[in-house]
């Protein structure tokens, strides 16, 4: 069972690696926040809460893109109130299974920040 689970997790490690940030938002993302990332996903109008627009992070923050909150939202460090009991699948735990070391999440989640800041108005 071990080596199974040693197997899936080098399967996603290699899996993941090629993906870009676009990618990774549309894979884990996009399913609630929408294709365009204004929180109009499919999966958005069964939810309880309004899903956030994340192309105005940066204007809800005084225009400065707050990088490290997103950071501890995905990797799981920052339970965000709304989310109540983890609504929001919080997908660092899938990056760190897929990338190991650290190193590789910490790059998988890089990507992902350096997609969202690049849709900011």
């Amino acid at each position: 069972m071990v080596v199974l689970g040693a197997l899936v997790g080098a399967t996603q490690a290699e899996e993941l690696a090629g993906y870009s940030g676009a990618d990774l938002y549309r894979r884990f993302c996009a399913s609630c926040h929408g294709v365009t990332a204004h929180g109009d996903g499919p999966v958005s109008e069964s939810l309880k809460l309004m899903v956030p627009d994340l192309t105005l992070l940066s204007r809800r923050h005084g225009g400065a893109f707050p990088a490290d909150q997103v950071r501890r939202i995905i990797d799981g460090r920052s339970i965000r109130p709304p989310h109540g009991e983890r609504d929001m699948p919080v997908w660092g735990f899938e990056f760190r299974a897929a990338g190991g070391d650290g190193g590789q999440t910490d790059q998988l989640i890089d990507r992902l920040i350096n997609y969202l800041q690049s849709l900011q108005h």
